[in-house]
C-alpha cells in the first residue's frame, strides 16, 4: 500500500487540527504553512473532510477549520478510507467497496490464491490503521510503543 499525498497532507493537517481541537479555530493557511502543504490542495482534502463530518468551518477574522469529532474517536484509517476510498490491495478483498474480479480465472470459483492473500494484507493495514486515534497520531503516543 502506497499513502497518496491526499492522505498523507490530510493526516498532517489533522495532527494540527488536533493539537488545537477545542481550544480554537485554525486557518487554512496556517496548517498549510506549519505543515508545508500547497494550501490549494490543502483546501480541497479540508472539504472533503468537512463533508464526511470531521470538521466544522466558520468564515470571518476568527474563522478557520477544527475537528468536530473527538480525536480519541477517529482513527486513521477512518481518514485514509474517507480520503482515497478501500484499503484493500485489490477490490475483491475489500469490506467497505467490494467488486468481483471480472477478468479472474478465479472469479466463479471458491477459492483464489491472490484473494486469499491479499485479503491478508489488507487485514494487516486495517488492524494498524485502525487501532490508532488521531489523538494517538498527534501526541505521538506511535512512538512510545517502539
Amino acid at each position: 500500500m502506497k499513502l497518496s499525498k491526499k492522505s498523507e497532507y490530510g493526516l498532517r493537517a489533522l495532527i494540527e487540527l488536533t493539537l488545537a481541537y477545542n481550544r480554537t479555530t485554525l486557518q487554512r493557511h496556517e496548517i498549510a504553512e506549519r505543515q508545508h502543504i500547497p494550501a490549494e490542495f490543502l483546501e480541497q482534502i479540508l472539504l472533503v473532510l468537512k463533508r464526511m463530518g470531521l470538521l466544522a468551518s466558520r468564515r470571518g477574522i476568527k474563522g478557520g477549520y477544527q475537528l468536530i469529532k473527538p480525536p480519541e474517536s477517529i482513527t486513521l484509517g477512518q481518514v485514509i478510507r474517507m480520503l482515497d476510498g478501500p484499503l484493500a490491495p485489490i477490490p475483491c478483498v475489500s469490506k467497505t467497496a467490494y467488486q468481483k474480479c471480472s477478468d479472474c480465472p478465479y472469479a466463479s470459483t471458491t477459492s483464489c490464491p491472490l484473494q486469499h492473500v491479499m485479503g491478508n494484507v489488507r487485514n494487516a493495514i486495517a488492524d494498524i490503521l485502525d487501532h490508532y486515534t488521531l489523538k494517538d497520531f498527534a501526541y505521538g503516543r506511535l512512538q512510545e510503543e517502539r
